[in-house]
């Protein structure tokens, strides 16, 4: 019979994801992440492999909790646009600054990697596709329930919203004005392609 592992695997990622969040992949040591997720390198590497597929898991744990977060923003508002706009809201403004919000990890993780973490790259990439993916079958359901003209393309819209979050999140790290950033994303909902019917609050 084999032994029960002595850590719990989804503790340890979710402190990993904290961590890498906190510091980013290149900041991260292993010495780091020995202390934070309480194992010593060597079980460090025989559960993950390496610091890269420990920052992956991270990443895909990450993913999920931005699922989560979407889908509150989604039951907590009446109109989908209203939910896209309260999401928007969590992902641009961290108001804790020490734990990740929304798109904000992998928003980070892509303006620190190079070509030289192709792989995590890579699957960052992948992720961030995922959820612009989402965003194109939200915008389909307003332009179904007349939130949007049926002019729209949901596609194009989709991009823009990435555009604007990633954007909106660098400006916010930039100038930590929360009132500027939350008045431009107003903006964005009042006057721009996601204008619609019911955006606002």
């Amino acid at each position: 019979m084999s032994k029960h592992a002595r850590f719990n695997r989804d503790e340890v990622v979710e402190k990993a994801t904290n961590l890498y969040w906190e510091k980013g992949f290149h900041g991260t040591s292993m010495r780091n992440l020995q202390d934070v997720v309480d194992m010593r390198p060597g079980s460090i590497y025989a559960t993950f492999g390496s610091k890269e597929n420990l920052f992956k898991e991270a990443l895909q744990h990450y993913a999920g909790a931005f699922e989560v977060q979407f889908n509150k923003c989604l039951e907590q508002q009446p109109s989908i646009l209203g939910a896209l706009k309260l999401f928007v809201e969590s992902a641009v403004v961290d108001e804790t600054g020490t734990a990740p919000s929304a798109m904000c990890m992998m928003v980070k993780t892509i303006a620190e990697l190079t070509e030289e973490q192709a792989e995590l790259l890579a699957e960052t990439k992948q992720l961030l596709s995922g959820v612009e993916s989402e965003f194109v079958k939200v915008i389909r359901e307003a332009i179904v329930r007349g939130e949007l003209d049926e002019s729209k393309d949901p596609e194009m819209l989709a991009r823009y919203l990435q555009v604007q979050i990633i954007g909106l999140r660098t400006y916010a790290r930039a100038n930590n004005n929360h009132q500027a950033v939350l008045a431009l994303v107003d903006d964005i909902f009042a006057t721009g392609p996601l204008a619609g019917a019911v955006a606002q609050d």
